[in-house]
């Protein structure tokens, strides 16, 4: 697995991550019987607007380059105090395979003793296992939109 950092500017990288997040978000949706997460109805051009630092992984494919297309995602903002970890995605072809762990610890990595900062959804058992897994304390859970609960969490440096 090569991690990079790409940009949703770039073509076609942007409409390649765009696609692997609606697919990954299309999977938390039907996890949580809701299908209300923001990022699911994103179009490019919303995605781009956003102002969030990318890193994407790629399938190793023997000269190191990782052109295959991305298999997952993580965008992030940071400040000198805090770095929040907007979106976490992986293609659904290959889940359980560490991308999400690789991508996450890729972060933590740029941190600098900083704290780092998650929310997901409530239901999102999967993701919820990962980040607990890699020491997040539960900060607690707060109802985004009517019945769309929100499990906010952080690690700190």
């Amino acid at each position: 697995m090569i991690i990079k950092a790409v940009s949703p500017h770039d073509d076609p990288i942007g409409g390649a991550l765009l696609a692997v997040q609606k697919a990954a978000y299309a999977v938390e949706a039907e996890l949580i019987g809701d299908d209300r997460i923001p990022p699911l109805r994103e179009s490019l051009a919303e995605l781009r607007a956003r102002d969030l630092l990318w890193l994407a992984a790629f399938d190793g494919d023997g000269d190191g380059s990782g052109d295959g297309g991305p298999t997952g995602a993580v965008a992030w903002t940071e400040s000198p105090e805090e770095l929040d970890i907007d979106r976490l995605v992986v293609a659904p072809s290959m889940a359980r395979r560490g991308i999400g762990r690789a991508l996450v610890e890729a972060v933590l990595a740029r941190a600098g003793g900083r704290r780092v900062v998650v929310s997901t959804a409530r239901g999102n058992v999967p993701a919820r296992r990962l980040y607990e897994g890699l020491g997040f304390t539960l900060l607690g859970e707060t109802e985004a939109i009517p019945k769309l609960w929100i499990a906010n969490y952080a690690l700190l440096g």
